[in-house]
């Protein structure tokens, strides 16, 4: 019988969908935080259940040939990196798997082949957007970083080896226009302070950088300042202030105000420019969305024909990205600002076969199908990590369009959503994984 404390040394055999290691003492399982598959290692037991328990590593006896040795000191603590201690290698196997046993166990489906994960040209330094809490340490000095796992306690972390060099440069200098104008960090127990977050953007393409810091005040005192110190930043094209007076876990404020420079930055997918605001979605690796859309245009094999409708566009750019291959373009996304980005987005492009419509895709999509419908239509969803709901997928069945592609930020909702489709008459062609997110458990 294990109990709590007990030192046990076990084989990790298996690793979890949020990056646990799993191993059996006397087919009891256990799950290691931090272990690798491949790992065996003596684990302190730190809870018992009925049916399982959790322990964390005493000593790594033989190490994975996965394992390798992390590039970040603080990131047990932080947790945004659940895969640091694995070879990219193993992250990739990792994450197919991953893709593959979640359409069998929660999909139903046996027989699906999928592709090897798409690996990322860029392990670190990836990420052309950050969003960094501010608060104070237990000496009342400034501080920012991340969450640590499951909390709202700061993990002090200005150069994170995922974001760009020149994110924590900014940060740096925005602490420091703090502590020397005595500007207060935020402290959400008591609702107090005044800087809750700064959030940073980068077009990969073009280098140019957008900087919200996010206040709980409506107005910013010694922004001439912050402007004068952010503006000998080369690549800071834009500066605003969002402002988020609730006590909430929402970061952003409803709007965010320019206070220097321009109110958007640009970048390029491919050939096709946007303008990218603090307010829209935009895929944090740049690089591996252009290889995830040209994937996206490969399954679709549009021959110039066929009306290519975009559910949860966002601000196109999956759509717009297709649109010089595609006979027409309809899209569909419940939040206006971003509609209206879409069409902006396709005027500056000189596209003139799409057309973007803000509404809910249940009641907008039967109306526009009968409008726009094609000789072939071809359906493209990309939906937030909760997936689609049935009554979308309900109204894709009834329309009936001749192809569907899927593209998604969860295996689990995917695979959920792809048995309801399975069960009405269609069949999955194609599973390709895409890591936009090298280093952690995510998986496009």
């Amino acid at each position: 019988m294990i109990r709590k404390n007990d030192v046990v040394r076990i084989m990790i055999t298996d690793q979890t969908a949020t990056g646990e290691g799993l191993g059996k003492v006397d087919s009891f399982p256990l799950f290691v935080k931090h272990a690798v598959i491949g790992d065996e290692a003596d684990v302190i037991v730190t809870a018992v259940k009925k049916t399982y328990g959790y322990g964390r590593i005493k000593q790594i006896i033989k190490p994975s040939r996965y394992r390798v040795e992390p590039k970040c000191t603080v990131w047990k603590r932080c947790g945004g990196c659940q895969l640091l201690s694995m070879s990219y290698e193993g992250q990739l196997e990792y994450k197919t798997n991953k893709v593959r046993e979640a359409l069998r166990r929660i999909g139903g489906l046996q027989n699906i082949d999928v592709e090897p994960a798409v690996g990322s040209d860029l392990v670190f330094g990836y990420r052309n957007k950050a969003q960094y809490p501010v608060g104070k340490d237990k000496n009342g000095e400034i501080v920012s970083g991340f969450y640590a796992g499951r909390t709202h306690e700061i993990i002090p972390n200005t150069h994170c080896a995922l974001a760009p060099e020149d994110f924590g440069k900014i940060l740096d200098a925005v602490i420091k226009w703090m502590k020397r104008f005595k500007v207060a960090a935020y402290d959400e127990v008591k609702h107090t302070g005044v800087v809750r977050h700064v959030f940073l953007r980068k077009g990969f393409k073009t280098g140019e950088i957008s900087v919200c810091l996010i206040i709980n005040a409506r107005e910013l005192k010694h922004k001439e300042e912050l402007i004068k110190t952010l503006s000998g930043f080369e690549n800071i094209k834009s500066i605003s202030i969002s402002v988020n007076l609730s006590n909430t876990n929402v970061i952003m404020g409803d709007d965010a105000e320019v206070i220097y420079g321009k109110d958007r930055i640009e970048d390029l997918l491919g050939d096709v420019s946007f303008l990218i605001s603090p307010m829209s979605f935009y895929q944090i690796n740049h690089d591996q969305t252009e290889k995830l859309y040209n994937c996206v245009k490969e399954f679709a094999g549009l021959k110039g024909s066929e009306t290519v409708w975009d559910l949860y566009c966002g601000i196109g750019t999956i759509s717009l990205f297709l649109a010089e291959k595609a006979g027409k373009i309809v899209g569909i996304e419940v939040v206006e600002r971003a509609v209206e980005d879409a069409k902006e987005n396709a005027c500056r492009n000189n596209i003139t076969n799409a057309k973007y419509y803000a509404g809910d895709v249940q009641e907008l999509f039967p109306k526009l199908y009968k409008e726009y419908s094609g000789d072939e239509n071809i359906v493209i969803i990309d939906p937030p990590r909760k997936g689609s709901d049935e009554k979308t997928l309900a109204t894709i069945v009834e329309l009936g369009p001749e192809k569907m592609i899927y593209v998604s930020c969860d295996p689990a909702t995917l695979a959920r959503d792809l048995k309801y489709m399975t069960a009405n008459g269609y069949e999955v062609k194609k599973v390709r994984p895409y890591d936009l997110f090298p280093n952690s458990v995510h998986i496009e």
